[in-house]
């Protein structure tokens, strides 16, 4: 049995016992222990490697909510308003009116073949556009021949011109669905909100299995990211996992260079309650190093920018109308109770707080038909939570995976649009969450904004919006408290704190490799902090040569 020790200029542990030290013997991919190199040398023959001597360790970090379908979204057309870096490190300007998304699309468009070939773009934020609303006639000047689709950053939203609504059947009147708005012509404008609207013209434009899932070279772009952000672990929250993708994700983490271990929860799409969690619960025998399973991801609502999420009243600040249910109550009561029964873990995609309620109250109900003191059933995105809400979670034995991310990204929308002053100083309530004792994790929900656990710290402890505005500064956290979220925190939201998320003995050996020590820089500069690479499970990957 091989043992390294590595020498640091710093570790940072999260392991309250030891915080701080010098060096970390590895042996078969686990902490063999930490501490100074004579005490480690008690453990036999070593080898010591100081590759990392001048760097600063800490656990792997964790990105507890996102998709890896980021990894898929860059085979097609970035229109997003913000710059953006893809995988193999290029920044894509962000564009910033509906003219400079249809000039965009023409240049694609010009490179590709027949005529039927699909064209999509993806990133599109009219929030930022004076929430101007792209419409079939906008596509059409990028083709009248092709489909052509744009999904918003939310991914909640596709728009597609006048050809993808004929392949979807969609181009007719008497469309009475809210999530099909209808023009003066009595026929859809080409906006599509959910997925059950969206799928059925995504197909045609080429939104189809990347939606939610990845194919090899996707699934091999997203590990990409996560080694250039410092991530070893990683959620697939909400992937439609049939036996040929499993098989797929199977063999992709499997390979040995593959430097992510990823989560792959089951999204509640095409199954009833019953075959939801029973294909779940059978899973999970097949996890592996690379390839957590067994779990179940729900969306109850949309989101806040996009005016789909439900909120409480009064309702949203400049009138629109309430969002959209995406699970009738009854269906997610059913998934609560059977998961809870057969010991499988739920996180619910919840953005509004009316959204909140409805899991918080059917939670309760479930827990009383079937106990589980340990279920950690999480809350994601859960930005509208009040403290009442939080201590409900908190006596329930619920977790929290907060979106701060949304003050930078959206929060000078949220203020002055989507849900007012007040709610915006209080939305992604970090501190509140904590103090009331409900575990709490921070996330990026990329592609929705991109990946990278450090600019999250930066956007929890700092809580900064693009026009530079402190919003909420009671809600702001510390360095200490974001770094905690965004290793152990995120860990035990997935019930994996057992194996990662501190450097301590027996753990996995999961590392970011930092060129700063993040308790050291001002907090302003954390999502600064250059990422060298990752060490997952024992083995380096640095971030230049990915």
């Amino acid at each position: 049995m091989k043992t390294t020790i590595y020498s640091a200029r710093k570790i940072i542990t999260m392991n309250p016992n030891r915080p701080e030290t010098s060096h970390v013997a590895v042996r078969d991919g686990r902490i063999l222990g930490t501490g100074t190199l004579d005490e480690l040398a008690g453990w036999g023959p070593y080898d010591l490697d100081e590759r990392f001597a001048d760097k600063v360790l800490m656990p792997g970090l964790i990105e507890g909510h996102a998709h890896s379908m980021e990894g898929a979204l860059w085979s097609f057309t970035y229109v997003g308003w913000f710059d953006r870096m893809d995988p193999d490190g290029k920044v894509w300007d962000g564009v910033k009116s509906v003219d400079d998304v249809v000039a965009r699309l023409k240049e694609a468009e010009a490179a590709l073949g027949g005529e039927d070939e699909p064209l999509l773009g993806w990133g599109l934020d009219p929030i930022y556009m004076d929430n101007v609303r792209m419409t079939r006639a906008d596509l059409d000047r990028v083709s009248e021949t092709r489909p052509v689709g744009v999904m918003h950053a939310s991914g909640h939203i596709l728009n597609v011109n006048t050809r993808g609504l004929e392949l979807a059947g969609l181009l007719k009147p008497g469309q009475n669905h809210p999530g099909i708005p209808v023009g003066d012509d009595g026929l859809p404008t080409g906006e599509l909100k959910s997925p059950e609207v969206m799928m059925p013209a995504g197909k045609h434009v080429g939104l189809d299995r990347s939606f939610l899932s990845s194919d090899p070279g996707a699934l091999r772009n997203y590990a990409r990211l996560c080694v250039r952000s410092g991530v070893t672990t990683s959620s697939d929250l909400g992937q439609q996992l049939d036996d040929d993708l499993l098989k797929m994700f199977l063999d992709v983490t499997g390979a040995e260079d593959y430097p992510v271990c990823m989560v792959a929860f089951r999204i509640n799409f095409g199954l009833s309650p019953k075959e939801l969690v029973d294909y779940a619960a059978s899973l999970r025998e097949q996890s592996t190093d690379r390839l957590e399973l067994g779990r179940i991801k729900v969306i109850a609502d949309g989101s806040i920018q996009g005016f789909s999420a439900r909120i409480r009243w009064p309702g949203y600040y400049n009138g629109a109308e309430n969002g959209l249910w995406y699970i009738a109550p009854d269906q997610l009561a059913e998934i609560y109770e059977r998961a809870l029964a057969a010991g499988v873990q739920v996180h619910t995609h919840t953005n509004g707080d009316e959204a909140t309620q409805l899991a918080i109250e059917t939670m309760e109900t479930a827990l009383r038909k079937a106990p589980d003191a340990d279920h950690r059933f999480t809350l994601q995105h859960c930005q509208l939570a009040s403290a009442a809400q939080f201590r409900k979670m908190a006596r329930l034995g619920m977790c929290v995976n907060l979106f701060a991310n949304h003050h930078f990204f959206w929060g000078d929308e949220h203020y002055n649009l989507t849900v007012g002053p007040e709610r915006a100083l209080r939305m992604n309530a970090c501190n509140t969450a904590l103090s009331e004792g409900v575990p709490m994790t921070i996330h990026s929900d990329a592609p929705v904004t991109p990946l990278g656990p450090l600019f999250t710290a930066w956007a929890a402890v700092n809580r900064r919006t693009a026009s530079g505005r402190i919003q909420g500064a009671h809600e702001c956290i510390s360095v200490e408290q974001a770094l905690h979220a965004i290793t152990i925190g995120a860990a035990v939201t997935m019930k994996m704190d057992d194996v990662i998320g501190s450097i301590e003995v027996g753990k996995r050996a999961d590392f970011a490799v930092l060129e700063e020590d993040p308790t050291q820089v001002a907090p302003e500069a954390l999502k600064d902090i250059s990422v060298w690479g990752t060490v997952q499970g024992g083995r380096i990957f640095e971030a230049a040569t990915i």
